[in-house]
């Protein structure tokens, strides 16, 4: 194939539409080589014998996704900063693409504030900041306390109204990958002014209110890049995370397999949440002036792999002695990787580069 007519494809084709393929080499890094791996998501070193989860790769229908390339990352991204910010799920993804960068060049491990929720990374040689910001719901909400001696992890909802720990921290970037869900699905309030619609119209809601707010923000970086990451599936079988659910597939689902629906996986409830994810993103989309937003729509993609849990290999116990199976989120090396490919893409378009 002609390489200028492949670099093209590639820039124009539908990147979140595909299938996975085999892939024999493997991943780019390994539990060995990646210096900053948490034992959360070291599932090699905590029992899981079976490696094949990791000889997959995602095939755009209409081209060919390149492999990672640290240097190429860091080239593109030298003296900026870029911040994942989101749940554990986009600390995950930030672990992901720390594991891929340092086969270029080995970060140092500059912040990690008292609750371990801001951290910040930093690769001296290419004066890039890499960070991370927890917020469970992009916007503002009150934890409703401790009932009976115990944490309720229940919540007032301000869906009109940003998270303040985030937003406050938005004019020092040049990137931004934003990311909510999971924190939506457990019990919420909200505020007076606010009918509740379903969880659909409240992430939709949430995510809006964020995107707005990052398109009017005076004090940003003009040139800030936005990027929105669309919901991650679960893969509980059997029960949920609490009673007993597991995730012991070893092989990815096929598409035929995704589309038979099945009432226990609640696909369709996962395509309907990406669905009211990426409206909202094409909203603010049409009406931003100036900024840059963009998508990584990795919602199909992942109902596909089942098989890249961590389950019951991580160190998973609490100090009382209980554990659970962790099937929300993802092992390192593993298919959430695929989010890293796809973010160098995106922001190689973003930059006109050639490929």
């Amino acid at each position: 194939m002609n390489p200028q007519k492949e670099n093209d494809d590639v820039k124009y084709c539908d990147l979140f539409k595909g299938q996975w393929v085999p892939e024999p080499n493997g991943s780019l890094y390994t539990q060995w080589s990646c210096p900053t791996i948490p034992d959360t998501k070291n599932c090699g070193r905590y029992g899981r014998k079976d490696v094949d989860f990791i000889n997959w790769r995602w095939k755009p229908d209409e081209c060919e996704l390149p492999r990672f390339n640290p240097k190429t990352f860091l080239s593109l991204v030298r003296g900026k900063k870029l911040a994942f910010i989101g749940d554990s799920l986009a600390r995950n993804q930030m672990e992901s693409l720390l594991c891929l960068l340092s086969q270029g060049e080995t970060p140092k491990d500059i912040y990690k504030d008292s609750e371990d929720r801001v951290r910040t990374f930093n690769f001296p040689s290419h004066d890039f900041t890499l960070m991370v910001y927890w917020t469970k719901f992009l916007v503002a909400a009150e934890d409703k306390g401790i009932v009976n001696g115990s944490r309720t992890n229940v919540f007032d909802l301000h869906l009109d109204k940003v998270d303040v720990n985030w937003a406050e921290k938005l004019p020092n970037l040049d990137y931004a990958i934003i990311s909510i869900a999971h924190w939506f699905l457990r019990e919420n309030y909200f505020n007076p002014n606010i009918t509740d619609l379903g969880t659909q119209y409240t992430i939709g809601k949430a995510i809006g209110t964020a995107l707005e707010y990052i398109s009017e923000c005076k004090e940003c970086n003009r040139g800030l890049v936005t990027l929105f990451r669309t919901f991650s599936p679960v893969h509980f079988e059997y029960g949920s995370w609490n009673t007993g659910g597991k995730c012991n597939r070893t092989r990815p689902y096929t598409e035929k397999q995704v589309n038979l629906y099945n009432a226990e996986w609640e696909w369709e409830t996962r395509l309907l949440l990406q669905q009211c994810q990426v409206k909202e993103f094409e909203k603010i989309k049409k009406t931003t002036k100036g900024k840059m937003f963009e998508v990584l729509d990795i919602t199909r993609a992942m109902i596909m792999r089942p098989d890249g849990h961590p389950g019951h290999h991580w160190k998973d116990q609490y100090s009382d002695g209980k554990s659970f199976t962790d099937c929300v989120h993802w092992c390192l090396p593993g298919p959430i990787d695929l989010w890293n490919d796809l973010l160098l893409a995106v922001l190689q378009r973003t930059k006109g580069s050639a490929w």
